[in-house]
């Protein structure tokens, strides 16, 4: 049976982490001939550690790819340099002709990966900035209620014992007071807790 280039999972439930094999014939997390690199599809963008000179090896001698792991190595580039280097031992191509072919797609590609990742931390930036100032809204809304809250029934209170303090004060009724004032001490004391 051919040599295949296959995932093997690691990691726990729900979050995988696999390494990128080659072997000839073994259950999908069994034995393998060699260990090619790694890929991590839980971080954003996915972090992918290859081998690339094994990897290219490995297909030069026939190895086939998966469907995943072919897409991982075609991502990396290593099945666009092992079509080049074809292309070098049927005579078509020179080997600087693929060292720039090769160096110009690298190059285009981590400007397009640099571009995706800059996307995802500007929409994260800006994530974090809605959240913030939804938080700050929140606050103030939050604080001005309890502002709210604590002068509201003072000033209630203070607006219905007017006429009472302004007629003992007056006629100098010194019981009268002293229960006005002990009434507001009570009153004032649970709003001082807020």
């Amino acid at each position: 049976m051919a040599t295949k280039i296959r995932l093997q999972r690691h990691g726990k439930k729900g979050k995988p982490y696999f390494h990128i094999v080659a072997d000839s014939r073994a259950k999908r997390d069994g034995r393998y001939i060699e260990r090619i690199g790694n890929y991590n599809p839980n971080t954003n963008p996915a972090t992918i550690e290859l081998d690339f000179e094994r990897a290219v090896h490995w297909l030069q001698v026939g190895a086939q790819p998966t469907d995943t792991a072919k897409a991982i190595l075609s991502y990396k580039g290593a099945i666009y340099k092992n079509h080049l280097l074809k292309g070098i031992a049927k005579g078509a191509l020179t080997e600087d002709q693929v060292n720039k072919k090769f160096d110009a797609w690298l190059s285009e590609k981590e400007g397009k990966v640099q571009a995706q990742v800059d996307s995802i931390k500007s929409a994260d930036e800006k994530v974090k900035a809605d959240v913030f100032a939804a938080e700050k809204a929140i606050n103030e809304e939050r604080a001005n209620l309890i502002a709210a809250a604590q002068v509201g029934p003072l000033l209630t209170l203070l607006l219905l014992l007017k006429p009472l303090l302004l007629l003992s004060l007056q006629k100098k009724l010194p019981l009268l007071k002293l229960l006005l004032l002990l009434l507001l001490k009570k009153l004032l004391l649970p709003l001082r807790k807020l």
